[in-house]
């Protein structure tokens, strides 16, 4: 996989370890000459995971709605910038442009992204998948909910089939370097 889309968290006044596993992997995506694809803020987990893929080597695609240009939230770091008119069309490109996704730890958006693969994958449109990157935990709630929806038939094959959930670093880098 050299094509990693990442959604994440925009927000800076979040836990340090949070930050810290986003610089962790960006560092690796540019050791490892991936192609990093995400939101383009410079904020956040956003701009933690592109500043450390960026000093290591990494290339960086972002893909950039109109309102976050207008507030001036663009990370300088990109190497390519794909411009959208709305977040609809942000996730579309992103997940046109990535290979396999990520969700570190984030707010509503991250979960707008990761159902709208999931959803997507369910009746066929792609078989991309989102990488949970569970880190502290922080996605338990998330898996749990998604396994209810299985045990009460809300889900017509199971959800496990279209992401998977990394635990660890060595998890993740495991299933990003195949």
């Amino acid at each position: 996989m050299n094509k990693i889309g990442i959604f994440c968290s925009a927000s800076d006044d979040i836990a340090p370890l949070f930050m810290e596993k986003a610089k962790e992997l960006g560092a690796w995506m540019g050791e490892h000459r991936k192609w990093l694809i995400y939101g383009g803020s410079n904020c956040g987990l956003m701009e933690a995971t592109a500043r450390a893929a960026k000093e290591k080597g990494g290339m960086i695609m972002g893909i950039v709605p109109t309102k976050l240009e207008e507030k001036g939230a663009v990370s300088e770091l990109l190497d390519v910038t794909f411009h959208t008119v709305n977040l609809s069309d942000r996730k579309d490109l992103m997940l046109q442009e990535s290979e396999i996704l990520v969700a570190l730890p984030g707010g509503v958006g991250t979960l707008d992204e990761v159902f709208h693969v999931i959803a997507s994958a369910t009746i066929g449109y792609h078989s991309k998948k989102v990488i949970f990157y569970n880190i502290g935990g922080f996605w338990n709630g998330l898996l749990d909910f998604l396994k209810g929806l299985e045990s009460q038939h809300f889900a017509h094959r199971p959800l496990s089939n279209f992401f998977q959930t990394a635990n660890s670093f060595e998890e993740l880098t495991g299933m990003l370097d195949k």
